[in-house]
């Protein structure tokens, strides 16, 4: 016996995986895990019984539901989950599969269309953060099609305007969550932010690397993620967030100078795989770190002038760009992140899973 659920697979920017209605899932959030762990097809590195990738990128789960506060449209519950264990985490964001929420609502008749451009606010249940997702609807329905293009995803596709409300202080207690701009845990001068994403960051150089390598060439490389993990559970507690052992936070970022004209460049550990790109939460932390005075960024990065900042945000498979907009009062103080994502449905259906998941067995 199986039990069907209904489901959309979809693509939010470069990450990929299963989004759900809220009323389609267990209310009770421990059946609700097991139901998703066999959804992936999880833990098995393969997940060869599931609809997962076997990448932490596409091992992710989008739950969407109608806003209950007055000035939200809509409330999105992000799960990440991994190949290789039964951890199911619903604490950090990710702004990725942010940019397919408003698409597959759209797509659900969850909200409807405002023209030939919709706008819809939307609040992220694991942080409370609220963004307003800019979508193109023309003739009242959602469209894929169109001249954006974003690096890490082959194609163009219709752009996903992302405007960030507020960030600060996601998962951490705050934008700094040592109190300091910048540290040095375990031998290793570090910034630690929180502006989306909780993140490490710190000087490639600093662990025997240039900040240009591969991604595959740095996930071969057993003795640096060894050194990276081993900083990566020291700064945790520096960060008040106790043992991160088994949890996906904070991700860990190597910086260098920039390569092509970017603000910086960047390979991002999500928490122990390189990241064939970089998360859309973890570049605004990094911008945010960039225009920061005395951050581990000073003398690497280099930032454009003026209020509004546009920053190119180098990784592996290309760039990321993110509008920073600063307070005129307060040159450290972000008022406005922005950044531009693409989306697409790629399956819509019902996934099965073992009945007696349900049943409580």
């Amino acid at each position: 016996m199986q039990k069907p659920i209904p489901t959309c697979l979809m693509r939010g920017g470069t990450s990929r995986g299963s989004f759900f209605r809220g009323t389609d899932l267990p209310d009770d959030p421990d059946l609700r895990d097991k139901v998703l762990l066999a959804v992936m097809g999880s833990p098995h590195h393969l997940q060869i019984d599931g609809l997962g990738g076997g990448h932490p990128l596409t091992s992710k789960v989008g739950i969407v539901s109608p806003g209950k506060q007055a000035a939200c449209d809509l409330e999105f519950l992000f799960v990440q989950l991994q190949p290789d264990s039964s951890n199911v985490d619903t604490r950090p964001n990710c702004g990725n599969m942010l940019a397919a929420v408003v698409p597959f609502a759209l797509e659900c008749g969850m909200v409807e269309s405002q023209g030939d451009e919709s706008t819809y606010r939307v609040l992220t249940l694991n942080t409370g953060m609220q963004c307003d997702i800019t979508v193109q609807t023309p003739g009242g329905r959602i469209s894929y099609e169109g001249d954006a293009c974003i690096d890490g995803v082959p194609g163009n596709s219709a752009p996903i305007l992302i405007n960030f409300l507020d960030t600060a202080g996601s998962v951490c207690d705050g934008l700094l969550p040592t109190g300091s701009v910048k540290d040095k845990i375990d031998g290793i001068d570090v910034t630690c932010i929180d502006n989306g994403m909780p993140m490490v960051m710190f000087k490639a150089q600093d662990v025997g690397c240039t900040g240009y390598e591969s991604a595959s060439d740095l996930n071969a490389n057993t003795g640096v993620k060894e050194r990276i993990e081993k900083l990566r559970l020291a700064c945790g507690h520096a960060m008040g967030l106790g043992d991160v052992a088994d949890k996906n936070y904070p991700k860990m970022t190597l910086v260098a100078p920039p390569q092509n004209n970017g603000a910086l460049t960047t390979r991002c550990f999500i928490p122990h795989v390189c990241h064939e790109s970089v998360g859309v939460l973890g570049a605004v932390t990094i911008a945010t770190a960039c225009i920061l005075p005395g951050s581990i960024t000073e003398g690497i990065a280099v930032i454009p002038k003026g209020q509004r900042k546009q920053l190119s945000i180098e990784h592996p498979s290309g760039e990321l760009s993110v509008e920073m907009e600063v307070d005129p009062d307060d040159p450290i103080k972000v008022i406005r992140a922005a950044l531009l994502r693409t989306a697409r449905l790629i399956m819509r259906g019902e996934v099965m899973i073992p009945a007696n998941i349900l049943q409580g067995e």
